[in-house]
């Protein structure tokens, strides 16, 4: 039931409302106020105000969000929870750091060991590339050789030499995996270097404003 706004505020006047009833004011699609104890189905999704016995408003009712809108805040919303997951692993970086390393020097040269023995792996692979090529290179002069003289080449020469290729292959990704682990290790270290002495910057700043304000 809705009421035009004279007839509302003679209601209102005259005090002959409940003590409890509730009252909305909305807007229609033509710009129109109006007053009720009941507001139309196609209005309820829109803004609108909930009033009191004396006509006051005491809530508004937000209009209901648009699926775009929703979209909308539902993006916004994972952005806010990854960036809180990457302050939050950033914090516990630079605890981690400040409690496992005393120096950038105690850095370095657990950066140093580290590449160390990724190259050591490196080096594995490519020492294994090396010998099975050494053979594939004797296994095929042999196959040539023995084509040469008119004779049956053995099929387990042929399986010998598939079987170092595919050893070259299988090596050569292990090699390259270790090279972009080393090149990741690097590079991460560097950050760890530079975070770290900004952590200790921040540290020795807050010393000496603590010792200011204490006057010691």
């Amino acid at each position: 039931m809705r009421f035009p706004l004279i007839i509302f505020s003679i209601i209102l006047l005259s005090c002959s409302l409940p003590a409890q009833a509730k009252m909305y004011k909305w807007i229609d699609d033509e710009g129109q106020m109006h007053f009720g104890d009941k507001i139309p189905l196609k209005y309820q999704v829109k803004e609108h105000d909930e009033l009191n016995e004396r006509g006051m408003k005491v809530k508004t009712r937000a209009a209901a969000k648009t699926q775009e809108e929703k979209a909308e805040d539902r993006r916004l919303k994972k952005e806010q929870e990854k960036a809180a997951k990457l302050a939050k692993k950033k914090k516990q970086r630079d605890r981690v750091l400040l409690d496992t390393y005393t120096t950038e020097t105690d850095l370095i040269v657990a950066r140093d060991s580290r590449l160390e023995a990724v190259e050591s792996q490196v080096r594995l692979a490519e020492a294994i590339i090396d010998s099975s090529n050494k053979k594939i290179g004797n296994m095929e002069a042999q196959v040539a050789s023995i084509k040469e003289s008119n004779r049956e080449v053995p099929e387990s020469l042929y399986q010998r030499i598939e079987s170092d290729k595919q050893q070259v292959a299988v090596q050569s990704k292990v090699r390259d995996r270790h090279k972009k682990r080393y090149d990741e290790i690097d590079a991460q270290f560097s950050d760890y270097i530079e975070r770290f002495k900004v952590l200790k910057a921040e540290k020795k700043a807050l010393r000496e404003k603590r010792r200011k304000e204490g006057g010691y």
